[in-house]
C-alpha cells in the first residue's frame, strides 16, 4: 500500500506541508487518538472530523503512550505501525503522524491547526493544545462503541 503509506508524516515533513496548507488558504483539522482497534464509533469522529475542513491530521499515540494512559497492561493490542497504516488506509484521514508523549500538545503546538476535534468524553476545557487552534469541536460519542469494551466482549467469549 504505498498510497496508504505515504500519508504517514514526520513532524518535520508534516510542518512543510502545513505551510504549504496555510499559503493555500486550506482549513486543517486535526484529531488524535490511540485507534488500537478500530470501529463504528472512531470511523464516525474522524469523518465529521474530516467535514470541517480542507486536511485532516491524526496524531496518533505512540506505544509506550499507550501504555502510560493505562488502558490496560496488554495495550496497544496494534503496534503503532499497523495502528498508523490501518487509519492512512482511510479516504477521511490525510495524513497520520505519531507521537510519543501523554498528550499532542507538542505537535498541535507546532502544527496550529485552524480545528482540533475531540471525542464526546472531552470538554472543550480540558483538550490539551487547545489555545494553538483556530477553534475547538467536540463531536458527540456514537454510544456502544469503544476499544476497551471490545476487548472485554473477546475477553468474555474466550472464557465461554
Amino acid at each position: 500500500m504505498p498510497g496508504s503509506r505515504s500519508k504517514i508524516k514526520t513532524v518535520k515533513g508534516l510542518s512543510t506541508l502545513r505551510q504549504l496548507w496555510r499559503w493555500e488558504g486550506k482549513t486543517v483539522v486535526f484529531t488524535n487518538g490511540v485507534f488500537d482497534i478500530l470501529h463504528s464509533g472512531h470511523v464516525h469522529l474522524l469523518e465529521k472530523a474530516k467535514s470541517l475542513g480542507d486536511v485532516l491530521i491524526v496524531g496518533l499515540n505512540e506505544d509506550d503512550s499507550v501504555r502510560r494512559l493505562g488502558k490496560g497492561p496488554d495495550r496497544p493490542i496494534n503496534a503503532f505501525p499497523d495502528r498508523a497504516t490501518v487509519l492512512a488506509a482511510l479516504s477521511c484521514v490525510d495524513v497520520v503522524i505519531g507521537f510519543p508523549e501523554d498528550t499532542p500538545l507538542e505537535l498541535i503546538e507546532k502544527l496550529r491547526p485552524d480545528v482540533l476535534v475531540k471525542g464526546g468524553d472531552y470538554k472543550k476545557s480540558g483538550v490539551a493544545g487547545r489555545q494553538y487552534a483556530g477553534k475547538v469541536v467536540i463531536v458527540p460519542f456514537k454510544h456502544g462503541y469503544s476499544t476497551t469494551s471490545l476487548v472485554a466482549k473477546v475477553r468474555r467469549q474466550a472464557v465461554k
